[in-house]
Protein backbone atom coordinates (compact mmCIF):
# COMPACT_ATOMS: atom_id res chain seq x y z
CA UNK A 1 0.00 0.00 0.00
CA UNK A 2 1.28 3.19 -1.14
CA UNK A 3 1.67 5.97 1.74
CA UNK A 4 0.18 9.39 1.11
CA UNK A 5 3.58 10.46 0.72
CA UNK A 6 4.42 8.30 -1.90
CA UNK A 7 1.28 9.05 -4.11
CA UNK A 8 2.85 12.63 -4.27
CA UNK A 9 0.88 14.56 -1.52
CA UNK A 10 3.97 15.32 0.50
CA UNK A 11 7.45 15.26 -0.69
CA UNK A 12 8.42 12.77 2.74
CA UNK A 13 6.98 10.54 5.02
CA UNK A 14 8.82 13.31 7.13
CA UNK A 15 7.06 15.90 5.93
CA UNK A 16 3.41 14.61 5.86
CA UNK A 17 4.41 13.64 9.42
CA UNK A 18 5.39 17.29 10.24
CA UNK A 19 2.46 19.06 8.89
CA UNK A 20 -0.08 16.82 10.53
CA UNK A 21 1.80 17.29 14.08
CA UNK A 22 1.54 21.08 12.44
CA UNK A 23 -2.48 20.75 12.18
CA UNK A 24 -3.34 18.86 15.51
CA UNK A 25 -1.99 21.33 17.41
CA UNK A 26 -3.62 24.19 15.42
CA UNK A 27 -6.73 22.51 16.36
CA UNK A 28 -6.16 21.75 19.83
CA UNK A 29 -4.58 25.39 20.46
CA UNK A 30 -7.91 26.72 19.28
CA UNK A 31 -9.52 24.99 22.06
CA UNK A 32 -6.86 26.13 24.53
CA UNK A 33 -7.44 30.10 23.00
CA UNK A 34 -10.89 29.84 23.48
CA UNK A 35 -10.78 29.10 27.03
CA UNK A 36 -7.70 31.50 28.50
CA UNK A 37 -9.18 34.06 26.36
CA UNK A 38 -12.09 34.09 28.52
CA UNK A 39 -10.00 35.26 31.43
CA UNK A 40 -7.62 37.12 28.59
CA UNK A 41 -4.72 35.35 29.28
CA UNK A 42 -2.61 33.55 26.61
CA UNK A 43 -1.29 30.13 26.68
CA UNK A 44 2.09 31.24 27.40
CA UNK A 45 1.36 33.55 30.17
CA UNK A 46 -0.77 30.39 31.71
CA UNK A 47 2.16 28.79 31.55
CA UNK A 48 4.52 31.27 33.33
CA UNK A 49 2.12 31.40 35.89
CA UNK A 50 1.80 27.47 36.08
CA UNK A 51 5.51 26.94 36.77
CA UNK A 52 5.73 29.89 39.26
CA UNK A 53 3.22 28.37 41.29
CA UNK A 54 5.32 25.27 41.52
CA UNK A 55 8.31 27.55 43.22
CA UNK A 56 5.84 29.07 45.22
CA UNK A 57 6.41 30.66 47.82
CA UNK A 58 9.95 30.39 46.63
CA UNK A 59 11.09 33.54 43.74
CA UNK A 60 11.81 31.99 40.16
CA UNK A 61 14.81 34.08 38.66
CA UNK A 62 13.39 35.59 35.16
CA UNK A 63 16.11 33.02 32.87
CA UNK A 64 15.21 30.08 34.94
CA UNK A 65 11.71 30.71 33.89
CA UNK A 66 12.33 31.63 30.48
CA UNK A 67 14.43 27.85 30.49
CA UNK A 68 11.41 25.96 32.19
CA UNK A 69 8.57 27.31 29.38
CA UNK A 70 6.98 25.40 27.29
CA UNK A 71 7.32 27.13 24.25
CA UNK A 72 10.11 29.73 23.80
CA UNK A 73 8.91 33.45 24.90
CA UNK A 74 10.91 36.04 22.62
CA UNK A 75 10.08 38.73 24.83
CA UNK A 76 10.08 37.96 27.98
CA UNK A 77 10.09 41.03 30.17
CA UNK A 78 6.66 42.26 27.96
CA UNK A 79 5.05 38.97 28.94
CA UNK A 80 6.28 39.47 32.63
CA UNK A 81 5.04 43.17 32.09
CA UNK A 82 1.38 41.53 31.65
CA UNK A 83 1.01 40.15 34.28
CA UNK A 84 2.50 42.39 36.62
CA UNK A 85 0.22 45.03 35.41
CA UNK A 86 -2.63 42.44 36.26
CA UNK A 87 -1.40 41.71 39.84
CA UNK A 88 -0.46 38.61 39.13
CA UNK A 89 3.39 38.12 39.53
CA UNK A 90 5.53 40.79 41.30
CA UNK A 91 9.26 41.11 40.24
CA UNK A 92 12.31 42.02 42.45
CA UNK A 93 16.13 42.89 41.60
CA UNK A 94 18.31 40.59 44.69
CA UNK A 95 19.82 42.67 46.80
CA UNK A 96 23.80 40.80 45.87
CA UNK A 97 23.86 40.81 42.19
CA UNK A 98 21.04 43.43 40.79
CA UNK A 99 21.21 41.69 37.44
CA UNK A 100 19.27 39.09 38.58
CA UNK A 101 14.89 39.24 38.39
CA UNK A 102 13.45 37.21 40.90
CA UNK A 103 9.82 36.60 39.83
CA UNK A 104 6.91 35.48 42.33
CA UNK A 105 3.48 34.50 42.06
CA UNK A 106 0.95 36.62 44.11
CA UNK A 107 -2.48 36.00 45.76
CA UNK A 108 -3.86 37.12 42.73
CA UNK A 109 -2.38 34.72 40.42
CA UNK A 110 -2.71 32.05 42.75
CA UNK A 111 -6.33 32.65 42.80
CA UNK A 112 -6.43 33.13 38.81
CA UNK A 113 -4.96 29.42 38.58
CA UNK A 114 -7.29 28.01 41.42
CA UNK A 115 -9.99 29.31 38.84
CA UNK A 116 -8.48 27.88 36.10
CA UNK A 117 -7.63 24.23 37.00
CA UNK A 118 -11.08 22.74 36.40
CA UNK A 119 -11.50 24.75 33.09
CA UNK A 120 -8.06 23.43 32.47
CA UNK A 121 -8.87 19.75 32.81
CA UNK A 122 -11.84 19.70 30.91
CA UNK A 123 -10.31 21.36 28.16
CA UNK A 124 -7.50 18.75 27.96
CA UNK A 125 -10.33 16.36 28.00
CA UNK A 126 -12.05 17.72 25.10
CA UNK A 127 -8.66 17.58 23.61
CA UNK A 128 -7.85 14.28 24.40
CA UNK A 129 -10.15 12.69 26.03
CA UNK A 130 -11.31 10.51 22.83
CA UNK A 131 -8.01 8.51 23.42
CA UNK A 132 -7.27 5.61 25.37
CA UNK A 133 -4.55 5.36 28.50
CA UNK A 134 -2.46 3.34 26.24
CA UNK A 135 -3.02 5.19 23.66
CA UNK A 136 -2.30 8.56 25.65
CA UNK A 137 1.18 6.79 26.76
CA UNK A 138 1.94 6.02 23.55
CA UNK A 139 1.62 9.53 22.00
CA UNK A 140 3.84 10.92 24.70
CA UNK A 141 6.49 8.32 24.29
CA UNK A 142 6.53 8.98 20.57
CA UNK A 143 6.41 12.77 21.03
CA UNK A 144 9.38 12.68 23.04
CA UNK A 145 11.16 10.64 20.76
CA UNK A 146 10.69 13.04 17.66
CA UNK A 147 11.69 16.06 20.36
CA UNK A 148 14.57 14.06 22.00
CA UNK A 149 17.35 15.15 19.44
CA UNK A 150 16.35 19.14 19.12
CA UNK A 151 16.22 19.60 22.90
CA UNK A 152 18.80 21.37 25.20
CA UNK A 153 18.87 18.23 27.81
CA UNK A 154 20.25 21.17 30.78
CA UNK A 155 16.61 22.90 29.91
CA UNK A 156 14.21 20.28 30.03
CA UNK A 157 10.43 21.14 29.75
CA UNK A 158 8.42 21.05 32.64
CA UNK A 159 7.01 18.33 30.55
CA UNK A 160 9.79 15.99 30.88
CA UNK A 161 9.85 16.52 34.77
Amino acid sequence: MLSTAQKGRFDSLEQEAFLNLWRTYDKLKELEDAMFGSVDLSAQQYNTLRLLKVSHPTPMPTLSLGARLISRAPDMTRLLDKLESRGLIQRARREDNRRVVDVSLTLAGLELLDQLAEPVRKCHHQQLGHLTSAELETVIQLLKKVRAPHENHDNLSIADK
